[in-house]
């Protein structure tokens, strides 16, 4: 893990976006297309950990862009060329444009100042969306990446943010996948290789750290 000094110099707030990543009701809420990532997020914490994060975001001052996964009742525009695609389109709940699905999922709070990005296609929240532009328009040098799921969206933000010179932090209790045991294994073994590894608490001691720390740093 980082020390506080390393962390805080990463997280200065007018260069750092917090990324929340497919935390919409459809996804992570209690009515979910995927039950077992929507329970295991919800009773471990992880959603209400990033409700924390982006809460301390909204009172630092650092940018909040929210990436939903949607798609158009028609199927236009949709990816089709994974399992994934395919088995999305017969789930019970389907995260359609304009529905409750594809709204942000409580406890998060989306605030007036906050940016949503929503992508019909694709495996990731960057590559072939509006963050990537937004990032670089907003003066972003750190994403802080948090949300679901770290089997396959988590880990395509981090690596298409680190491809394309930003800075990773991944708190990580505020991104889960299935099952378990899953999520640490990959976190160890992958996202330490490429980003910055912290805990909630960690990154919420840096976003919340007094004005004339800030100055002096």
């Amino acid at each position: 893990m980082p020390s506080y000094a390393e962390l805080s110099e990463l997280l200065d707030p007018p260069t750092t976006v917090l990324l929340t990543v497919e935390c919409q009701e459809g996804v992570v809420g209690e009515d979910s297309a995927l039950p077992e990532l929507a329970e295991a997020a919800r009773s471990g914490g992880v959603l209400a950990n990033v409700a924390r994060l982006v809460a301390a975001a909204h009172a630092g001052g650092v940018q909040v862009v929210h990436a939903i996964a949607e798609r158009r009742p028609d199927g236009r525009g949709a990816s089709r060329n994974a399992r994934l695609f395919r088995a999305a389109e017969r789930l019970p709940v389907r995260q359609l444009t304009g529905t409750h699905a594809v709204r942000v999922a409580a406890p998060i709070e989306v605030a007036e100042e906050d940016l949503v990005v929503r992508r019909l296609h694709g495996l990731s929240p960057l590559q072939g969306t509006d963050v990537d532009p937004l990032l670089r328009n907003l003066g972003c040098r750190t994403l802080i990446v948090t949300g679901v799921s770290a089997n396959v969206a988590v880990p395509n933000a981090v690596f298409d943010a680190v491809n394309r010179g930003y800075t990773a932090v991944v708190p990580a209790d505020a991104i889960e996948g299935v099952p378990a045991e899953y999520t640490p294994a990959m976190i160890r073994h992958t996202l330490a290789l490429v980003a910055t590894v912290a805990t909630t608490d960690e990154v919420l001691a840096c976003l919340t750290r007094p004005r004339d720390e800030l100055r002096r740093a």
